[in-house]
C-alpha cells in the first residue's frame, strides 16, 4: 500500500493556514493542523480539510503554543511520529496584531509578540522539523519546508506596521535561505512572500488601502488565501523539487502605486 503524503500546516485556524491545509487535502495528503487561541477556527479547520479529501481519517490536530519551547518540540515529536517522516512542513502560525483587542496595543507589545511567534518560535521549530527530516526514510520527493515573509519587505514600508512587519518578515526570509543552505541536499527551504492578501484584516480595510492593495498589483486586485496555498502546494510537490533557497513573490506582480497610477490614466 502506497504511503500518503503528509503535511503539517501550523496556523492552521484562518487565512492562509487553513487554504493551505484544504489545498494539501484536495490533493489527497494527510494534513496535520496546528493552532493555538482560535479553538473554534480550528474546528472549523479541520471539519473543512476532511471534507475536501478521499482519505479516511486524514487530519490530526495540534492545539500548541509555539512560543513554549517544550510544547513546540513535543508537537514536532508527535507530528513525525505519525507515519516516521513528514513531507512538507507549512510554518503559517503567526501574532496577530491587526485585529481584536491585539490592534489596541502598544508598538513594543506588537514587536514583541511578533518576535517571539514569527521569529524565534519558527527558527527554533524549523531546526528541529529539518533535522528530523534529514534523518527520516527516503520519499518519493525531497521534503520540504516553507517559511511566510511578506514582498514589501524589499521596498519597506511607512508607518509602525510597516515598520515591525517589514524587519520581522524580513528576519524570517534571511533565516530561510540560511536554512536551506545547512540542510542541502536532503531538504529543501523555501519562503512564500505574500503580497496584499485579503484575509481577515483586508476584509475590513478603508477604502485608500482597498484602492492601495489593488492599485500595487499588476493583476489588480487582492490576492487570495487560496493564491497563496495553491503556490505553497506546487512548491512542495516532486515537480517544483529543483526550486530550493528561494523567496517566491505571490502578488500578482508588484508596482508602486505611483506607477499604477500613471499606467492607468495612460491607459485612458
Amino acid at each position: 500500500m502506497d504511503t500518503p503524503f503528509v503535511a503539517v500546516v501550523t496556523g492552521s485556524s484562518s487565512g492562509i493556514g487553513r487554504a493551505t491545509a484544504i489545498a494539501f487535502a484536495q490533493k489527497n495528503a494527510f494534513v496535520q493542523l496546528h493552532g493555538n487561541s482560535n479553538l473554534p477556527g480550528l474546528c472549523e479547520s479541520c471539519s473543512l480539510t476532511t471534507r475536501s479529501t478521499d482519505v479516511v481519517g486524514a487530519c490530526l490536530l495540534h492545539v500548541v503554543d509555539l512560543t513554549c519551547s517544550d510544547s513546540a518540540r513535543a508537537m514536532m515529536e508527535c507530528a513525525f511520529a505519525q507515519f516516521g517522516y513528514v513531507d512538507a512542513w507549512v510554518n503559517a502560525a503567526g501574532a496577530d496584531v491587526l485585529t481584536g483587542d491585539a490592534r489596541q496595543r502598544s508598538f513594543s507589545q506588537k514587536l514583541d509578540a511578533l518576535w517571539k511567534l514569527d521569529v524565534a518560535a519558527t527558527m527554533r521549530l524549523s531546526r528541529w522539523v529539518a533535522q528530523r527530516m534529514q534523518c527520516q526514510p527516503v520519499r518519493p520527493q525531497l521534503p520540504s519546508i516553507i517559511h511566510i515573509g511578506w514582498d514589501q519587505c524589499e521596498q519597506g514600508m511607512e508607518g509602525d506596521s510597516g515598520q515591525y512587519f517589514c524587519a520581522v518578515k524580513a528576519a524570517i526570509t534571511a533565516f530561510s535561505k540560511s536554512l536551506a543552505k545547512t540542510f542541502a541536499p536532503k531538504v529543501r527551504v523555501n519562503c512564500i512572500a505574500p503580497g496584499w492578501i485579503q484575509t481577515e484584516w483586508g476584509s475590513h480595510v478603508s477604502s485608500p488601502w482597498q484602492a492601495r492593495a489593488i492599485g500595487e498589483s499588476m493583476l489588480n486586485r487582492w490576492g487570495t488565501p487560496q493564491d497563496v496555498a495553491n503556490t505553497i502546494v506546487a512548491l512542495c510537490s516532486k515537480e517544483l523539487e529543483f526550486i530550493n533557497g528561494q523567496t517566491l513573490a505571490v502578488n500578482g506582480g508588484w508596482q508602486s502605486m505611483q506607477l499604477s497610477t500613471r499606467c492607468q490614466s495612460t491607459a485612458e
